[in-house]
């Protein structure tokens, strides 16, 4: 960089790109790629610290210090930022004006030590206007936002590190349980039982046509005055809640057939009433990603990883905010394209105003919304955008221009009608909605979460012009029956919803949370459903019991309302960590909670009274039923497996008893193989069907000469006993199934590997095999996928030998075209990105390095700037560390933080690093070392 440049750093490679443009030849634009620094694992504290920091890598007894260090795969990253901070004579650091990018900036200052000038630059929108009013308007890096975010970091280490262990000793390994995923997870697990507690009430009304000038569909509201039951008239037990009148099927029909033959009813009532709806506020990140839900199918993480590209390019205001606050440039941008695309009547006289419910002003920042002075609509911009840019773009483009548009005003008709039939007087209503003037509904309608009891809404019809007194024609009666609905399962939008209203989490969060919780197996996607697993009943049941203050919806909203605190300055974070911590007089602190657990009874833990014989158990295979025999209690149980795809409220007594009561499905005898005897089957095990040889049943061996059977001797005590050799096992086809597959099949699977023949260049055997991966050929240790698992035995040597003639690698090959997708070269790495099917699902590799797509995200939606970013997070988080840990140095001793807003030390600590020199040194004596031994050893064996 030449001498007198300024250095800018952000947080992201796009970002970084599209700013870089903005700024011109006197500033150089570099990217930290997220965090450098967090908090260290156990291995990389010095000796000396191990005692106060080894735990948590915090210090809690003075004043919860924490101690960093840079993680390993970011010394590149933080080497290339120093060398341009040699030559700059100005830094900014331009990451998000948030806690998170506040603390990145924070981290970056600590890292770097600059000797030069410091500003903190924070904008909305990547747009050149606004790049270039950041530059002029720059301020002091925030310390009260630092210390909201380095509370939270704390505070969730102290949780999930103290409750995590608990819940594997007593639940299952592997699993952990997060401040505000845990809140998440209880909302699910609450709503499933509800719907497991809830009884469904059947009730009957009766629908008809009704003609005057055109035929319109009634429905039956009242019999003799009084009024019929309809769904929200129950109660969750079934049971009535105020007085009604309840139809039974018989009953129904019979008024159906009176309706029928009375062929007439009289017009009683016409009620008209006016109406107005008014727009829907622009979007913030909760009711971005709600929108998102139920619009585009899209999770909240998918959603959010979109629109954080569209911020980055250029295209939309910052994604993170609970503000639905308007910039004056973006109100008068929204009200001229209404008035351009809907006409002058479009918007009203005054602006419309919307305030934020948000307590905390620093993450109060404009609501989300096309960026610019002007915006630009979805069609000018399709050709630069992705399909899932465009469709997000589409979305908050027409919720913000909606919002600054006129009121929509509408009149609904009501028109009852009565029937005599056979002695009773039964009425009928019908509703339809005009809207007079539609307003703001000509750019926008928001989306509708699953409504309980939906069957019971009235239908929206156009009706024609009656009068009270008409006479008018009744036909084509029909009884219909309904049943009362439980409360739908969440969704992601109604989670969000649901968990904003409760005050948990705070917008940049609820997706991670979300993520979390399914990754974790707390809850599947049904659809678009969240069912939770028997998991997640006995995590939440062990936390209720034994940390019911932390899973307590109020009180992990509290804790959110004190991080806001500790924000704007109003709460000293050392002071809230120690009677989080330690307790005091109002709260049991964590720690005391921990300390005095008692017994927890693991076995009770991870069990449901199903019935009185039945129970649900949760163990380490997942959900099984234990079935008592009520004629021998002291019997060993019989254990019946669980289907997987069972929802937890869909086990009722009536479920189970059918489990119970099931034929057992035993090993299908197949045939005895006749080249060895053996006996042939087919199983139906843990990953899948598949057949097995086994031995047959050998009769005792007799004695010819006595006649008598002899037994088999006893081994000797502490003799070691012979292992069986294991049976040979073959995996079925996907086509084919365990109750069709026939011994000549099952012998093929036997015989794989299939010796296809051999390289007549290099005489190297080729095989054709069903691998883990699917089917494949091999040739000592090349191995190429086939297309399909026929071709195991259907392909011959020629085009084998054809398949391995292809190069492996490259454009063109035949591992390139067995990607599930590919795209450009990765900008760091510079090698093409793929996606491909791996063990454990789909997953994103340049070649060097791999990331799951998580649960919940399709391939399809996965474009090259998601690749890119997800590539990119996963070399920030640094790789998977094992063996023996690096000695790290001596650490410094930590500054204190200052009262004024000069950014201060923390304790941080760096890995220690040999040059490549050095570590091939080291490789070489000890490569030297080991071949000196293994001569030694092996003329000590002749010898």
């Amino acid at each position: 960089m030449a001498e007198g440049k300024k250095l800018v750093i952000v947080e992201s490679p796009t970002k970084m790109r599209s700013i870089q443009g903005y700024l011109g030849d006197g500033y150089e634009v570099l990217s930290s790629v997220g965090h450098i620094r967090d908090l260290a694992d156990k291995k990389d504290i010095p000796a000396a610290d191990k005692q106060a920091y080894g735990k948590y890598s915090i210090d809690i007894e003075n004043g919860f210090d924490p101690y960093y260090v840079v993680s390993d795969r970011k010394s590149k990253t933080v080497a290339e930022l120093k060398r341009a901070l040699k030559s700059a004579d100005e830094l900014l650091l331009a990451t998000d004006e948030d806690r998170e990018g506040e603390a990145i900036a924070w981290h970056l200052l600590e890292t770097l030590k600059p000797k030069v000038p410091v500003k903190r630059m924070v904008f909305h929108e990547i747009t050149k206007d606004a790049i270039q009013a950041a530059i002029g308007n720059t301020r002091e890096l925030d310390l009260a936002l630092v210390d909201a975010q380095e509370t939270r970091r704390i505070l969730d280490r102290l949780y999930g590190w103290d409750v995590s262990p608990v819940l594997w000793y007593k639940v299952k390994s592997g699993l952990s349980a997060g401040r505000v995923q845990s809140a998440a997870t209880r909302m699910i697990v609450d709503r499933e039982r509800e719907r497991m507690a809830f009884v469904s009430a059947d009730y009957w009304d009766v629908e008809a046509l009704a003609s005057s000038a055109s035929a319109f569909k009634v429905r039956l509201v009242r019999v003799d005055g009084g009024q019929l039951a309809r769904g929200t008239d129950f109660d969750d037990t079934g049971k009535l809640k105020k007085a009604v009148i309840i139809l039974d099927e018989k009953k129904a029909q019979a008024l159906a057939h009176a309706v029928d033959a009375a062929g007439t009813g009289t017009v009683t009532k016409v009620e008209a009433k006016p109406g107005t709806r008014s727009p829907y506020a622009p979007f913030t990140t909760s009711t971005l990603q709600q929108e998102a839900g139920r619009k585009l199918s899209m999770s909240a993480k998918q959603a959010m990883s979109v629109a954080q590209r569209l911020y980055e390019k250029g295209f939309i205001t910052y994604m993170r905010t609970d503000s639905t606050a308007l910039s004056t440039q973006a109100v008068q941008a929204a009200r001229s394209q209404a008035v351009s695309l809907y006409g002058d009547s479009a918007v009203p006289l005054k602006p419309r105003v919307y305030k934020s419910k948000s307590k905390n002003a620093q993450e109060a920042h404009e609501a989300i919304r096309p960026s610019g002075e002007t915006f630009r609509t979805p069609a000018s911009v399709s050709t630069e955008l992705d399909r899932e840019e465009l469709r997000v773009y589409d979305l908050i483009w027409k919720r913000t221009v909606a919002s600054q548009m006129a009121d929509a005003k509408y009149e609904t008709t009501t028109v009852t009608i009565a029937v005599q039939a056979d002695g009773q007087l039964a009425e009928f209503t019908a509703s339809g909605t005009v809207y007079t003037f539609k307003g703001f509904l000509e750019a926008y309608e928001e989306g509708r979460d699953e409504k309980r009891n939906s069957q019971d809404a009235a239908e929206n019809q156009s009706l024609p012009a009656v009068a009270v007194g008409d006479e008018l024609g009744m036909a084509d009666a029909e009884a219909k029956g309904h049943r009362t609905t439980p409360k739908p399962r969440y969704t992601e939008a109604s989670l969000v919803k649901a968990l904003e209203e409760h005050g948990i989490g705070r917008p940049s969060t609820f997706a991670s949370i979300i993520g979390t919780v399914i990754d974790r197996g707390y809850a599947t996607k049904r659809g678009q459903a969240l069912v939770p697993t028997w998991l997640a009943f006995s995590v939440v049941k062990l936390l209720e019991e034994h940390f019911a203050d932390l899973i307590d919806y109020d009180f992990t909203a509290a804790l959110e309302d004190d991080l806001d605190a500790i924000a704007r300055g109003e709460q000293n974070r050392v002071e809230w960590l120690k009677e989080f911590y330690f307790g005091s007089e109002q709260q049991v602190g964590l720690r005391q909670v921990v300390d005095n657990l008692g017994e927890i009874d693991a076995r009770a833990l991870n069990s449901t009274r199903i019935t009185d014989t039945a129970t649900l158990r949760f163990g380490k295979y997942g959900p099984y039923l234990e079935v008592a025999d009520p004629a021998d209690p002291d019997a060993k149980p019989r254990i019946v497996n669980v289907p997987e795809d069972l929802a937890p409220d869909e086990l009722t007594a009536a479920k189970a008893q059918e489990l119970i009561d099931a034929p057992v499905a035993g090993d299908r005898v197949l045939g005895e193989n006749p080249n060895n005897g053996k006996i042939v089957v087919v199983k139906d095990g843990r990953f899948g069907p598949y057949v097995q040889e086994n031995d047959p049943v050998d009769p005792d061996a007799v004695d010819e000469a006595t006649g008598e059977v002899a037994e088999k001797p006893k081994p000797k005590r502490g003799a070691k006993k012979d292992t069986a050799p294991k049976p040979r096992t073959a995996s079925l086809f996907r086509s084919m199934s365990v109750e069709t597959i026939d011994l000549d099949t099952a012998l093929q699977l036997l015989s794989l590997p299939r010796v296809v023949g051999a390289d007549p260049e290099s005489g190297e055997e080729i095989t054709a095999q069903n691998g883990r991966f699917g089917p494949y050929l091999k040739k000592g240790t090349d191995s190429r996928s086939l297309e399909s698992e026929s071709q195991i035995f259907d392909v011959t040597l020629e085009q084998a030998l054809e398949i391995y003639s292809q190069p492996k690698y490259g454009a063109g090959s035949r591992r390139a075209s067995s990607a599930l997708a590919e795209f450009e070269a990765d900008p760091v790495s510079g090698k093409p990105i793929r996606i491909r099917d791996g063990r454990f699902g789909a997953y994103v590799t340049d070649g060097e390095t791999n990331v799951t797509i998580p649960r919940g995200q399709q391939v399809q939606d996965i474009t090259f700037e998601i690749a890119v970013q997800m590539l990119a997070d996963k070399r920030a988080k640094g790789p998977v560390k094992r063996g023996a840990a690096k000695k790290a140095p001596a650490k410094k001793a930590p500054a204190k933080k200052p009262a004024a807003k000069k950014p201060a030390a923390k304790k941080s600590a760096t890995a220690s690093t040999k040059t490549d020199a050095e570590k091939a040194a080291a490789r070489s004596a000890a490569a030297k070392k080991a071949a000196a031994t293994r001569a030694a050893n092996a003329a000590a064996k002749k010898s």
